[in-house]
């Protein structure tokens, strides 16, 4: 790593714990405290008391651990859809998701188009504002002991069917970033998409033994080194093949899910998603000018009076496709606000792959702005969803 010494990233590992020591202790999520210190030590460093604490200049230096860890992120979401589960109740999570999906994407793009974008970048922006954070929602339904209400079943069935909508949307948003942008080419892509995933359940429904004998090792280095690198190697091949790392590493993760080796790879593969996952957030940090954010606190501002109310409609009809009681199903909407992962792995695509400045600068310094307003908020909203329920003018009639 060129331009890097042990002591820079000894400080940035530094201050990545700090900063998240600081967000747990707030009650809020890592994810904002780890972009906050990728943009206070990177490039664009504000100057404090005379002194910029620029710690890594160049971002590309740690794209690849970036990259890694966007594998490791959508791997691990794959890992935790349960096929079994949303077979067994697929009228409900269907239903549930599919008012969700709709609302939420189209909404997304009109906000795109109001913002003043053009279709390119509010087809993107359509990504970005459509899929909840999974790592921050799963994280708050253990820390306020919702995990075994009613409405937790309706939100992770919801959050499953985004990721697997989102899925396909970063492989036909691929295409679209490359050019490909005629109806053909578009339709082409999607039947790729959709071979791909169907591949993929085929091979978690019926390949179990074949996966399970090729991840029999007793050593857990070796299993280790084995289950990263099969999993980057088929990530790797699917970037290659223009469906994207992303979409390729969360169907590793959904035939690995089916097998009976889910806990030792939770157990053992963990601490690397974690450690990966903070450099990800980091490296976007690393990539964000702060004055651009500030330029588009507007833009932010008016995505998130849009969407946050449209993703409390659309979460409350979604979650009583489950037969959830109003008060249950309007947590269902609170739950869902948090943006994250998946929003900044779609800007930080538009970034490598963009040919325009709105791709380029825009677009990702929005997308920054938005997960920290939509990720503190929706923890907010979580935290206080009863509190807000209890307020609202109707809920007496209901």
């Amino acid at each position: 790593m060129a331009g890097l010494t042990l002591l820079d990233v000894g400080l940035v590992l530094v201050a990545l714990a700090a900063a998240g020591l600081v967000a747990r202790r707030v009650g809020q999520s890592v994810i904002p405290a780890y972009l906050v210190v990728g943009m206070l030590v990177g490039p664009h460093a504000p100057t404090l008391w005379g002194f910029q604490p620029t710690l890594v200049a160049d971002p590309e230096t740690v794209a690849l651990f970036a990259d890694l860890g966007v594998v490791l992120l959508l791997f691990f979401v794959g890992l935790e859809l349960s096929l079994d589960a949303l077979f067994e109740k697929g009228d409900q999570v269907l239903a549930g998701g599919a008012i969700d999906v709709l609302v939420s994407l189209p909404l997304g793009f009109a906000v795109g188009l109001l913002l003043g974008f053009d279709w390119v970048a509010s087809f993107v922006l359509a990504g970005v504002l459509f899929n909840s954070s999974t790592v921050i929602v799963a994280k708050l339904l253990l820390e306020l002991d919702w995990i075994a209400n009613p409405e937790s079943e309706a939100i992770l069935s919801i959050v499953v069917v985004e990721d697997v909508a989102t899925a396909g949307y970063l492989a036909v948003l691929s295409a679209v970033l490359l050019g490909a942008t005629d109806v053909g080419a578009l339709a082409t892509d999607v039947a790729v998409v959709v071979a791909l995933v169907a591949a993929g359940a085929v091979v978690a429904l019926r390949g179990t033994n074949v996966i399970e004998r090729l991840l029999d090792i007793e050593s857990g280095e070796l299993f280790v080194l084995l289950a990263l690198g099969v999993t980057a190697t088929v990530a790797g091949l699917g970037e290659h093949s223009g469906v994207g790392a992303a979409v390729a590493a969360f169907l590793v993760g959904t035939a690995v899910g089916r097998t009976t080796l889910t806990d030792r790879v939770e157990g053992l593969l963990s601490p690397s998603r974690d450690l990966f996952a903070a450099l990800f957030f980091a490296a976007v940090g690393l990539s964000t000018n702060p004055a651009l954010i500030t330029q588009e606190a507007w833009a932010v501002a008016v995505a998130v009076a849009i969407t946050i109310p449209g993703q409390y409609v659309s979460g409350y009809y979604a979650g009583r496709q489950f037969d959830l009681e109003p008060r249950r199903a309007f947590r269902v909407g609170s739950a869902l606000a948090p943006r994250g992962e998946f929003a900044l792995v779609i800007a930080a695509l538009a970034a490598s792959v963009g040919t325009t400045p709105v791709l380029m600068e825009r677009v990702p310094a929005f997308t920054v702005g938005y997960v920290l307003a939509t990720s503190i908020l929706g923890t907010l909203a979580m935290r206080y969803s009863d509190q807000l329920w209890a307020v609202l003018p109707w809920t007496e009639t209901r």
